[in-house]
């Protein structure tokens, strides 16, 4: 009789809906003790829905306890922070992208002009710009609490929402421009591009102004015309006058040099002896440092870009334990999941019209700068940041060029340090350890979450347990995923059943043994 094959869409489809991971990761530990060598199935990883819609659901779930924990604290998170640390980097997906701070309201630190000097750039404020409200800054974190005329104390928070400016008129519910033709897509790409550095100045320009050290917790995510906008939670209460007089007065300048006339279309720099040339006179290009000495030595320079945000400035008032609350945390983190040129894309039948005004803003995205070391700027004359050999125009290895980010490579959620006084990593141990003590508590062993970890040495001070790849070929896939659903079902089951037991009062109705003693996926032994 002959074996049934299932469609490997089929499998793909279930393991979505059980949230097993349709893309796992093969890995051989060998115990060097015991000489026992097991292949373990593990998790992706992927944020992104359309790559594993499994591990993006766990991912925004992981983010929706981060959010809420800290949001309405009451007291100052363990350990504390340090005095001196008033203005904390973001906690980010990913590390800053390497831009080197060139903005209006900061020194130039990178290039000297000879020993013992340095250029300085003016910290004055661009013209036109209103100025930024500012009291002394308090050393804590949580909000201030109100009292009401019955006697009872309330400390509320804030959900608020930033956008960007406008490129052109948008027709309603379609998110595309009205005359493609005017819509200023170069400005826009530029506003994709450097919209988390902008955050990064408003939270600055939100603590200086508030008089204590807010916490904030912020995603952001794309309208419908691919635009980049923020909801953010932020601990505490503020005037709402004071948050749209800093939105209103925050701005990203970035001095730096040209790039709006393209030097080279058709041909592309060489590199030889170290340095980009010119294709046909073999000129090296102006360095990094010598085109922002040019920039600062020009009276009449004025900046390359400037980013302001849009006039909507949206701000609610949030109590903890409510249902707004709650409402809050999930439409924040609603789109985590999906890649910006994703959120608004049908899947069934892609609108035409929004797919080329996808494709306009990514022709853009593709040329313009996104960082000092990005490759285009030899396309504008200039050698990037520290060059290296094999830099091509159009081809930066920085994300936020592709058509699926359109200028938001990384940085999706920002989070202060102080927003819960836990990283991420103690978050997911946090959701573990909860599930680790239902078991426990109804006599079940749960598995021990390190106990093959690479750290785990022997007497010898050499790791016990060796972890090597192994690839997983498109022969064994079904049955990886087969292993891993039943294994899924498995530990479902078995937590099930202790909750049913703690709450009845009886024993589980399993076997008292730990999922330690179970075998591991061997589909690609």
């Amino acid at each position: 009789m002959a074996t049934l094959q299932i469609p490997d869409h089929v499998i793909r489809h279930i393991a979505s809906r059980e949230g097993v991971c349709t893309r796992p990761v093969l890995r051989r530990v060998t115990d060097r003790v015991t000489g026992e060598s097991v292949v373990r199935a593990l998790d992706c990883g992927s944020t992104l829905e359309s790559r594993c819609p499994a591990c993006a659901a766990k991912a925004r779930r992981l983010r929706m306890s981060q959010c809420t924990e800290g949001w309405h604290l009451t007291e100052e998170p363990q350990p504390p922070l340090a005095t001196a640390d008033v203005e904390e980097a973001s906690e980010s997906d990913e590390a800053h992208d390497g831009t080197d701070g060139l903005y209006a309201d900061q020194l130039d630190q990178d290039a000297e002009d000879g020993a013992g000097s340095r250029r300085v750039r003016s910290t004055r404020r661009l013209d036109g710009m209103p100025d930024l409200p500012q009291q002394e800054i308090a050393n804590r974190t949580v909000g201030t609490v109100f009292t009401a005329a019955d006697g009872k104390a309330y400390r509320p928070s804030m959900f608020v929402t930033l956008t960007l400016d406008s490129y052109g008129r948008i027709r309603p519910g379609q998110g595309v421009p009205a005359r493609p033709e005017r819509y200023d897509y170069r400005r826009a790409a530029l506003d994709a591009l450097h919209f988390p550095k902008l955050m990064d100045r408003w939270f600055t320009n939100l603590r200086r102004a508030a008089g204590y050290r807010v916490q904030y917790f912020g995603a952001i995510e794309a309208q419908m015309r691919l635009a980049p906008h923020l909801h953010v939670a932020l601990r505490g209460a503020i005037p709402r006058a004071t948050v749209k007089a800093v939105t209103q007065a925050t701005y990203l300048a970035l001095w730096w040099p040209q790039m709006e006339q393209p030097v080279y279309v058709e041909r592309t720099p060489v590199w030889a002896d170290g340095q980009y040339r010119d294709p046909d006179t073999g000129w090296p290009l102006p360095t990094w440092e010598q085109a922002l000495a040019a920039v600062d030595e020009d009276p009449t320079a004025e900046p390359a870009h400037v980013v302001t945000f849009g006039r909507q400035v949206d701000v609610k008032g949030i109590l903890a334990g409510t249902k707004d609350s709650d409402r809050a945390v999930r439409y924040l983190t609603k789109y985590l999941t999906k890649s910006v040129a994703d959120t608004y894309a049908e899947d069934d039948t892609p609108n035409p019209a929004y797919e080329a005004h996808i494709d306009r803003l990514h022709g853009h995205l593709r040329w313009l700068p996104c960082s000092p070391g990005c490759a285009n700027w030899l396309r504008y004359g200039t050698q990037p940041k520290d060059p290296g050999p094999g830099l091509v125009p159009g081809h930066c290895a920085s994300k936020a060029h592709d058509r699926e980010h359109l200028g938001l490579g990384g940085r999706r959620v920002l989070v202060s340090r102080g927003w819960s006084g836990k990283t991420l990593t103690q978050h997911r141990a946090d959701r573990r350890a909860v599930v680790e003590e239902v078991l426990k508590a109804a006599g079940i062993e749960p598995e021990t979450a390190n106990r093959m970890a690479a750290d785990t040495l022997t007497d010898d001070g050499r790791p016990r347990f060796v972890w090597e790849e192994v690839p997983v070929t498109n022969a064994d896939w079904q049955a990886v995923i087969i292993d891993s659903l039943r294994e899924h079902r498995r530990r479902r089951d078995q937590y099930d059943q202790a909750r049913q037991a703690l709450t009845t009062g009886n024993d589980p109705p399993v076997d008292n043994r730990s999922a330690v003693n179970q075998q591991p996926a061997t589909g690609a032994a």
